[in-house]
């Protein structure tokens, strides 16, 4: 059994997130040589080896994409605006990577993006994030006529860090549970977007020890710290995986 769409809907959203946490670079933007590039963030994302056994990793080719559905969220709007955003905005000329994990039969999902951007634009968007996952309290996710599913959001903490913006969503389709982890972080020039999701059941403790391993990876290979404004200050080689 598959994981249903709307889910599938809610982890392209998280990927989005990390697009929309800088859509546009401001006139004020550090020269692109300053952030690391699409290869050093690829070093600092997760891999199978990190989320555990049982794990696979998808292809981006077979990746949601939120292009299936150019609007697939509503209610809460500030929450909304920054996952839809991509419908009106161009892609972002800042660096960026993305991975997403299938675990057995797709469930759970772990779905991690990377975003670099001039530190003044990421603390403004890093801002809107966080504004916007305070005051969501009801989001719906449009897969389809049949497969649009009403989640409660539920601020929580998910790592060490208390001011670390993230939610849980909660809801059903067709009786079966839904359950969701998003939560964003800046590691000084770059953002990242998580998400854990899983049917018929709710762990959070499995979805904060994912989001923990992202955590200390990114700080381990960006040589930076979660919650820093301060530009990272060692990335690892090219396509090198730590």
């Amino acid at each position: 059994m598959s994981l249903p769409r709307p889910l599938h809907a809610v982890t392209a959203a998280a990927v989005v997130l990390a697009v929309a946490l800088g859509p546009a670079q401001s006139a004020s933007a550090a020269p692109a040589q300053d952030l690391p590039s699409a290869d050093q963030l690829k070093s600092a994302l997760l891999t199978v080896a990190d989320v555990g056994p049982g794990f696979t990793e998808v292809p981006a080719t077979q990746s949601p994409g939120p292009e299936e559905n150019p609007t697939p969220v509503s209610g809460c709007d500030a929450l909304s605006a920054l996952i839809n955003m991509h419908a009106t905005q161009p892609s972002p000329a800042n660096p960026r990577a993305e991975t997403e994990f299938d675990g057995p039969d797709g469930n759970p999902m772990v779905t991690e993006a990377l975003a670099a951007e001039a530190p003044d634009q990421l603390a403004a968007d890093f801002n809107t994030a966080a504004d916007a996952f305070r005051t969501c309290h009801t989001i719906t996710f449009n897969a389809g006529i049949e497969d649009t599913v009403t989640f409660t959001v539920t601020p929580v903490t998910l790592g060490d860090r208390q001011d670390a913006p993230a939610v849980r969503l909660d809801g059903t389709l067709d009786g079966v549970p839904l359950n969701a982890f998003l939560g964003v972080e800046r590691f000084g020039t770059v953002a990242m977007a998580f998400g854990y999701f899983q049917r018929e059941g709710s762990d959070p403790q499995a979805a904060s020890m994912q989001y923990r391993t992202a955590v200390a990876k990114v700080e381990r290979t960006l040589g930076t710290t979660a919650g820093s404004t301060t530009p990272p200050t060692a990335v690892a080689t090219p396509g090198t995986r730590v």
